[in-house]
């Protein structure tokens, strides 16, 4: 910053920085406090939270619905993946290029664009009749849902500013990104065993329709940045990077770490990405301002939650598995066993992390909650195929959802406070783009990681033909525990990198009328 503070300006057009900023400042009026804000806040705050619940549970709703689909639309179990594979492509591709839009577009309305779609999207999968139809609707979902998230969390950065009410916000917030994917087994569950397995997409019509109506009523903007363009080549360089990279794990699961079609795909991903770094430090409108990611909290925030959601994917695959394939669990009971999952997250993110985020530093609570969500999965390394819900799963479950509610919240408070508003779209998809590149890795390398444990531990231990079905039983539980170990430690890693990089304060907690000291801004 630069300029002379001897006389400040207290009129009521001074400007300020944002309470808990770092790197670029949002700029807000002088007094401007919850008092002044629109008193329609909340029902805005349900409107997006809604728009962000529908896009994370879509990511995991389909997985209980896919052998279903299989069976009914014919596909082979070589291309199946593509039901899953097709929508992360590209969402996670494509989120830097949705979130640049909404700054350049306006947030409201890329919002409601990306509701649109992505019903329209929904709605042509349900009534798919070819396997080729559904990958192509589902990879429209991930298009309009990379316009959609970042749409989603940039409106929310810019409608609650007062400290006390942001952490209200973000931890609503981070309890649905938390939570949302194993609230997607449960209606998963529910919509596949008692309806169909189209209702497991036609359910996001009447949700985006109301959504829709909803953000039209409630939602507001702030002004789109005049002449500003959009960096096409760094759409093509970053893009491209992102989408070589997640294809590439996607790949990697069935074919090997070690195949040329995957190599080829990282050698290419992380060639386009380091050219696309090289360009984002020349353009003159950059797709992604380097400023964004070089400042040290931000960028610990980005790694801490990549390696979270690494962390967290471990438990919902494997568990899911163990749960219907071990213990024998219906659709609908593997949804309802991930409740209390569900619960912690909320309570961990609404209840613990958003009171006590004004009071402490960030990673107070990332960090701790990173070591709980550890203890849990180590705790689920001890299964067994006799192993107790009530006794040996549901106290894991428990610590892991608290030490996620405790992560994702501060995480998508710190990684958006300070940001100017031209650039807010953009750092909301970078945010979003760490959770989906995590989950694509987790995905692929744990796995992996369970398939060739299990496969050796059957190698081993497979004596006698009489005790085939026992050992193997046991060798796919030994693989799981394996995979979980390393997710354990992944997590872990997750909190060594929140506690040392991310060391802004505590947001400064002022009552909402005082008025603050103005700075002058560059």
């Amino acid at each position: 910053m630069t300029g002379d503070n001897n006389s400040p300006d207290t009129s009521p057009d001074a400007i300020r920085p944002e309470p808990w900023s770092s790197g670029q400042v949002t700029v807000t009026r002088t007094g401007e406090s919850a008092r002044d804000a629109d008193p329609r806040r909340w029902w805005g705050l349900v409107i997006i939270a809604l728009a962000q619940l529908m896009v994370v549970l879509d990511a995991t709703i389909v997985n209980i619905a896919l052998p279903s689909a299989q069976a009914d639309l014919g596909m082979t179990d070589g291309n199946r993946q593509w039901v899953i594979t097709a929508y992360t492509l590209a969402f996670g591709g494509l989120l830097l290029l949705g979130g640049r839009i909404a700054d350049l577009v306006g947030r409201k309305r890329t919002f409601v664009i990306g509701l649109i779609g992505f019903a329209a999207a929904s709605a042509l999968g349900g009534a798919a009749t070819t396997a080729g139809m559904l990958f192509g609707a589902r990879a429209l979902q991930g298009v309009f849902a990379a316009v959609l998230a970042p749409s989603a969390l940039s409106l929310l950065t810019t409608t609650f500013t007062d400290p006390k009410e942001r952490g209200k916000a973000f931890g609503i917030y981070g309890a649905l990104a938390g939570s949302g994917s194993a609230i997607g087994f449960i209606v998963g569950g529910l919509l596949t065993e008692y309806l169909d397995w189209r209702w497991c997409l036609y359910v996001n019509v009447p949700i985006a329709v109301i959504a829709v109506f909803g953000a039209l009523a409630l939602l507001h903007d702030s002004p789109v940045q005049a002449g500003a363009r959009l960096d096409v080549p760094g759409v093509l360089l970053g893009c491209g990077g992102l989408v070589a990279i997640v294809y590439g794990f996607a790949e990697a699961e069935p074919r090997g770490w070690t195949d040329p079609l995957v190599l080829s795909l990282f050698a290419g991903g992380v060639a386009l990405l380091a050219a696309f770094v090289w360009w984002q430090a020349r353009a003159p409108m950059p797709l992604l301002p380097l400023h964004i990611v070089k400042d040290r909290n931000r960028a610990g925030c980005f790694l801490t939650m990549a390696l979270a959601v690494i962390g967290m994917f471990g438990l919902f695959l494997f568990m899911t598995y163990y749960l219907q394939v071990i213990l024998e669990y219906s659709p609908v009971l593997t949804g309802l066993a991930f409740l209390p999952l569900t619960a912690a997250i909320i309570i961990g993110s609404t209840q613990i992390a958003a009171r006590l985020l004004n009071h402490v530093a960030p990673r107070v609570l990332m960090g701790p909650g990173a070591l709980l969500a550890t203890i849990g999965m180590v705790l689920l390394t001890r299964l067994t195929v006799h192993s107790s819900y009530a006794s040996e799963i549901l106290p894991a479950l428990i610590l892991m959802g608290l030490g996620m509610g405790l992560i994702f919240m501060p995480v998508f408070a710190t990684a958006t406070a300070g940001v100017a508003p031209q650039d807010s779209g953009v750092t909301s998809a970078t945010v979003n783009t760490s959770q989906q590149v995590g989950g694509s890795i987790g995905t692929a390398l744990l796995n992996t990681i369970a398939t060739s444990s299990s496969a050796a531990y059957i190698t081993a231990h497979l004596t006698d033909p009489a005790q085939r079905d026992l050992v193997t039983r046991e060798g796919v539980v030994h693989g799981y525990t394996v995979a979980i170990w390393w997710a354990a430690a992944i997590m872990l890693m997750a909190g060594l990198v929140a506690t040392l990089m991310v060391t802004a304060k505590a947001p400064k907690h002022g009552a909402p009328h005082e008025t603050p000291t103005p700075e002058p801004v560059t």
